[in-house]
């Protein structure tokens, strides 16, 4: 008997601990659950939230970023994880997109292993260095007086082989990625990477073979681009139009370069006047090719040089249909007659 009441109780206590354990992985399930996988991030309807934290920041600035961008359910809870993962240790900069309903784990991986999403810079609607840097200084950390100063500096751009007169040849247009936290240093880097890129030895051999530097090739580029925007055929044509200027001494008479002299690009007609500003970047009073750029080149346009097609053409004129397009001459004869049927249509819509 007595040995039947001590099997019942053995029975009795081994299911009691077996509930007892039950019971703590309950516990120690529901304790992950919320400390790990459990949703940590409030942003009400919107479907995610930008953060930007900056360099130097210790893990207080970035908790305090996340409180007043009211983003975290639970504080304790979020500086618990990001004391196991040690985040607190590995504080990286940058920008970070937080997702809505993101659980508690994936926010301190996410800012642990610094995953930011990258700011894209474009040339869109720009003609001048100046305003190409503004445009840097909004999408990145460094400074925008930093940068500023940096592309008017003959000394810090010697190193990449530039002077403030030409170191818009630096920027190539296209689309480019950044991480946020980009310095002064890293994004000039950058863009001298991605201008070597363009000038591959192949086009330079091109540009010697026809006899210009990479920079002069850059800088009838950057009119040829001025003239022409986006007919590629055109660009070589008007780029052999300009060599044959060049040929025979005569001036270029560019407009893109007047009215990057003048620094109004909403000009649609130049008047006689405006042809007199006194700069070196007139082509209607200086021959030969300004002392830098007029405009950014597109890659396209470096091409349409370093191929300009061949001709005896000395004078264009945009035609009176404003598509874009122009009218060739060889004789300046012929070209007064193209000048004028543009001129009407100018008169005909106001344009003054």
């Amino acid at each position: 008997m007595a040995k039947k009441q001590q099997t019942s109780l053995f029975k009795k206590a081994i299911k009691a601990f077996s509930f007892l354990l039950i019971l703590i992985a309950g516990v120690g399930g529901y304790f992950a659950y919320v400390n790990f996988f459990q949703s940590n991030v409030n942003l009400g309807d919107k479907k995610s939230q930008v953060i930007y934290i900056p360099t130097g920041s210790k893990f207080e600035d970035v908790e305090r970023i996340l409180i007043e961008n009211k983003i975290l359910k639970n504080q304790a809870r979020f500086e618990w994880l990001a004391e196991k993962k040690n985040y607190k240790n590995a504080v990286k900069p940058g920008k970070y997109r937080i997702l809505a309903k993101m659980s508690n784990l994936a926010l301190v991986n996410l800012l642990r292993a610094g995953l930011q999403e990258p700011v894209e810079i474009n040339f869109n609607g720009l003609h001048t260095v100046d305003q190409f840097i503004g445009r840097v200084g909004r999408r990145i950390e460094a400074d925008s007086l930093a940068l500023l100063q940096a592309v008017r500096d003959n000394n810090y751009l010697s190193k990449y082989g530039f002077t403030a007169d030409n170191v818009q040849l630096l920027f190539i247009p296209n689309t480019y990625e950044f991480h946020w936290n980009t310095s002064v240093d890293e994004f000039f880097d950058r863009m001298a990477k991605e201008y070597k890129a363009v000038w591959t030895a192949a086009r330079k051999k091109k540009a010697k073979t026809i006899g210009y530097t990479t920079d002069q090739v850059g800088i009838l580029a950057s009119i040829v681009q001025g003239e022409q925007c986006c007919d590629n055929d055109e660009k070589k044509i008007i780029a052999g139009l300009y060599i044959n200027r060049l040929k025979i001494d005569m001036p270029l008479q560019s407009d893109p370069t007047v009215i990057f002299a003048i620094g109004d690009f909403t000009i649609q007609r130049l008047h006689s006047g405006q042809k007199q500003i006194d700069s070196p970047y007139n082509t209607y009073k200086n021959k030969g090719l300004p002392p830098g750029p007029v405009g950014f080149a597109q890659e396209t346009a470096i091409d349409a040089v370093l191929n300009y097609t061949k001709s005896d053409y000395i004078y264009m004129c945009a035609k009176e249909d404003l598509s874009g397009k122009h009218y060739f001459a060889k004789t300046f004869e012929q070209h007064k007659i193209y000048a004028k049927k543009y001129q009407d249509a100018l008169d005909s819509k106001g344009i003054h």
